[in-house]
């Protein structure tokens, strides 16, 4: 998620780790859903019983939890029921089909549109990103799954972005041999100048290695590609693709 933010330009502003909860899991996404304009969740939308994500979240904005036709048809015939489950028949009523059940009621909200609220990022994928409130996306914590559907929801980001374009954010960085607390000084005057100029400077000690890093973030990849002979001078440094690169 934070590469994924990174590659935008988007400033990731929170993480959070919520166990299987239904208060907290409520309580949070309310939470974020006002302080932050764009909200993922990730898990807890499987087919046993600790899967609530779905549940809480309705609870947490008084929605209530419907089926949703479409993510139900193209999860018939998207999906195949596991080789365990021979017998399984998605017109004949189980617990099997229970459980499948669980994965596609979503929270809906009456007022909004349905194509607001339940998105398809890919021709292939039954899965629904549930969004709720106008701003939380409900995604699977499977990795690879939670990778390809947010990758999904790059074309309704970029719009919204100062860089509609999508660039992100350039990284520069310095390695030092000097101590955090020699450079404390040089730092903290130099961030102060590029503030402005909307750069961020970071200084990171670590730990059990002979050398530190100093870093540069910003949008402005002329101007930083101007700051490095400075930085470098002032702390004896060198610029790097990555951190262990001049490790004695």
């Amino acid at each position: 998620m934070a590469k994924f933010c990174f590659s935008l330009g988007m400033t990731l502003k929170r993480i959070e780790v919520i166990a299987d909860d239904e208060s907290e899991i409520a309580e949070a996404t309310r939470r974020m859903s006002s302080n932050y304009d764009f909200v993922v969740t990730s898990g807890g939308i499987g087919p046993t019983h600790d899967d609530i994500t779905y549940q809480s979240i309705a609870k947490a904005f008084g929605l209530e939890l419907i089926v949703h036709q479409t993510a139900f048809e193209r999860m018939k015939r998207l999906s195949k029921p596991h080789k365990s489950q021979l017998n399984f028949s998605w017109n004949e009523p189980s617990l099997a089909l229970d459980a499948k059940m669980r994965m596609i009621r979503l929270p809906i909200d009456p007022d909004r549109s349905d194509e607001d609220q339940v998105l398809f990022v890919a021709e292939d994928l039954w899965v629904p990103v549930s969004v709720v409130n106008g701003n939380v996306h409900i995604l699977p914590g499977v990795p690879r799954l939670f990778e390809r559907i947010l990758d999904g929801l790059k074309p309704k980001l970029l719009p919204r972005l100062t860089d509609p374009e999508g660039k992100g954010v350039y990284r520069i960085l310095i390695s030092t041999p000097l101590a955090e607390s020699s450079v404390a000084g040089y730092l903290t005057e130099f961030a102060s100048r590029v503030e402005p100029r909307g750069i961020k400077v970071g200084s990171y000690p670590r730990w059990e290695k002979s050398r530190n890093t100093v870093t540069l973030v910003g949008r402005d990849k002329e101007f930083m590609d101007s700051l490095v002979a400075e930085v470098e001078s002032n702390v004896q440094g060198i610029r790097v693709g990555r951190e262990d690169e001049a490790d004695d």
